[in-house]
């Protein structure tokens, strides 16, 4: 499977690709995980939207805050029938790779995947939370500076 990994600004996305940005985010945020919530959330147009693409199809996600501090990655979502073949790992490590090594970065964990964001290197920062109903954890990633 040939994938094309692309980074846009916000200033740089058009409007096709925001439309299937907001439609794969809809898809599984929404629609697959049954959960009503407003995604338009005033952050995108401060992000750094890493896609990825098999053939010309949006089949993976993640915006990347690299002003924040902590730095942020979020809306992390690869399309059902492309799980289980290794891209969200890719995607998670060409999202941290895009905030310097110094840096801090928090995610805001579905609580389910406390394992997967570990194996990255994430640590569990403080109690659990619901948002939009579902069980989250906060967690960091310290910089990656070597001492």
């Amino acid at each position: 499977m040939l994938l094309t990994w692309q980074y846009f600004l916000w200033k740089e996305l058009t409007s096709e690709i925001l439309y299937e940005i907001l439609s794969l985010r809809a898809e599984v945020f929404v629609v697959e995980q049954e959960c009503a919530y407003l995604d338009p959330d005033d952050k995108d147009e401060k992000a750094l939207h890493l896609c990825v693409f098999s053939e010309s199809n949006l089949i993976g996600y993640a915006r990347v805050f690299v002003q924040e501090k902590p730095c942020s990655i979020g809306r992390v979502v690869v399309q059902k029938k492309y799980r289980g073949k290794q891209i969200g790992k890719e995607l998670m490590e060409k999202s941290i790779a895009q905030v310097p090594a110094e840096k801090e970065i928090f995610i805001s964990a579905q609580e389910h995947l406390k394992t997967f964001y570990e194996s990255l290197g994430f640590q569990q920062s403080g109690a659990g939370y619901l948002e939009d109903g579902i069980p989250h954890i906060p967690m960091l990633l310290a910089s990656r500076n070597a001492s």
